[in-house]
């Protein structure tokens, strides 16, 4: 039946009350697992396929851009400190645009606003490259990173609405899907970019054509109101992020309770957890090419093994969910990856070039701390509203911390002359991270620790 745990909580997370299946029934929603009519079958796969396209879409913008850093820098004139500016770019942009997602999604419907997402992930990928200058290609980067940070927050909301009871299988499916896309993108750039011609700017612009491809489902999953969620009607798709107090939130509760969720200390683990292991990922996907051409790596083979570290979110982004969701605490498995992710950095200060496959691996397996913690998301509250109001907080939040990362690696870099220091900052980065993590993976909900209503 569910993947889910179902004898360890009186209500665990993604298993939907009795009221709760009363009311997609009667509103005509798919059961979770795609029984019931043609139609509504029809509907889940269309969903399904939605989902997968649109994590296909979420880094591309990002790992596409690592392999072509060297060539985009002094096509634009930049320095290693702006070059550092530029891969902090993205946790900036998604801890920004991350808080209004809940909001848009609660006056459009969280299926729209992922579409219009798509839409300016599109958009900013086909122009950055021929937007003149750095300023517009800062500009540009960051439009398509808008789309990419309402995406980031309102995906584990799609997932707990259209997939109550397959939570753990949909996040894995939605985890895989975006590795793939992260490595596919990072190996296949470089000759991709040679086989268009040599120019630095068509390689990074093509990949806006898989995000224009991306739109139309979910511009289908907008048109169906037949199969609609009971409680995602476009008025209320999604929990508001601060309710008026006049206005019921979706528990029933009259008062305010986005703001309650800061006295969790679930919550603020799960923030400072998502925050320090997204500052490894982007210093990865930012730098890692970078720091093996450096040591003497062609820059084709340099892009192959970021492909490596990200590929490995394929097998394992689908398996940990899963594992992490019939565990009571997921603290064993933050402790697997921070060690992992502790042993590839230190192989890159010892032997860069000699055992760089070896490291790409273990980066790999360290940087599947994202799956887990979207994972963690769903299992640390109750409900859907619940779960959105989690998934803005720790990922806006997480992001804000995750800014300054990135930038000073590259201002480290520059100043150093060397990796060094850059990375052992990175490694001890690592000691927080799973003190946070241990924290964030008890087994509780917010509601438990907030007095928040399901």
């Amino acid at each position: 039946m569910s993947d889910e745990p179902t004898t360890r909580r009186a209500a665990p997370p993604g298993t939907p009350s009795p009221v709760s299946r009363t009311s997609r029934r009667a509103a005509g929603a798919a059961p979770a697992g795609g029984s019931g009519t043609p139609g509504t079958v029809w509907f889940t796969r269309l969903v399904v396929v939605a989902v997968v396209l649109a994590a296909l879409n979420l880094r591309p913008a990002i790992t596409s851009l690592g392999p072509l850093l060297e060539e985009a820098r002094t096509g634009l004139g930049m320095s290693g400190t702006v070059a550092g500016l530029l891969t902090s770019v993205p946790a900036a942009t998604f801890a920004v645009f991350g808080i209004a997602a809940p909001r848009l999604a609660r006056r459009f419907g969280p299926a729209a606003v992922v579409c219009a997402g798509l839409a300016a992930v599109a958009a900013g990928l086909l122009l950055r490259p021929f937007a003149g200058g750095t300023p517009g290609f800062l500009a540009a980067t960051a439009l398509a990173l808008i789309g990419i940070a309402v995406g980031n927050v309102l995906m584990p909301v799609i997932v707990k609405r259209y997939f109550p009871d397959r939570v753990g299988t949909m996040t894995g499916l939605y985890s895989m899907a975006l590795a793939i896309g992260s490595s596919v993108v990072a190996a296949t750039t470089v000759p991709l970019t040679t086989a268009l011609g040599g120019d630095w700017r068509t390689g990074l612009a093509v990949w806006g054509l898989l995000a224009a491809v991306a739109v139309a489902p979910w511009a289908l999953v907008v048109r169906d109101r037949r199969h609609r969620p009971r409680d995602a009607a476009p008025a209320g798709d999604a929990a508001p992020a601060a309710p008026s107090p006049a206005t019921p939130s979706p528990s029933g509760a009259g008062e305010r309770p986005a703001g309650r969720i800061v006295r969790s200390r679930t919550a603020w683990a799960l923030a400072g957890f998502f925050g320090i292991q997204a500052t490894g990922a982007y210093i990865t996907m930012g730098w890692l090419p970078q720091i093996f051409r450096d040591a003497g790596v062609p820059a084709g083979t340099s892009g192959v093994l970021l492909a490596v570290t990200m590929v490995m979110g394929v097998p394992l982004a689908f398996v940990i969910p899963r594992l992490a969701a019939r565990l009571r605490h997921q603290g064993p498995i933050v402790v697997v990856l921070g060690l992992s992710g502790f042993a590839g950095y230190t192989g890159l200060l010892i032997a860069p070039a000699a055992g760089a496959w070896a490291w790409a691996l273990l980066l790999g397996i360290s940087n599947c701390a994202f799956p887990l913690a979207l994972t963690m998301i769903g299992l640390r509250s109750r409900s859907a509203a619940g779960v959105v109001r989690l998934s803005a907080f720790a990922q806006s939040t997480g992001y804000l911390i995750s800014i300054p990362g990135p930038l000073v690696v590259g201002v480290l870099y520059e100043h150093s002359g060397g990796w060094q220091l850059p990375l052992t900052l990175m490694a001890g980065l690592l000691v927080p991270q799973i003190l946070l993590g241990t924290l964030a993976g008890r087994d509780r909900t917010i509601e438990d620790e907030t007095g928040m209503r399901d």
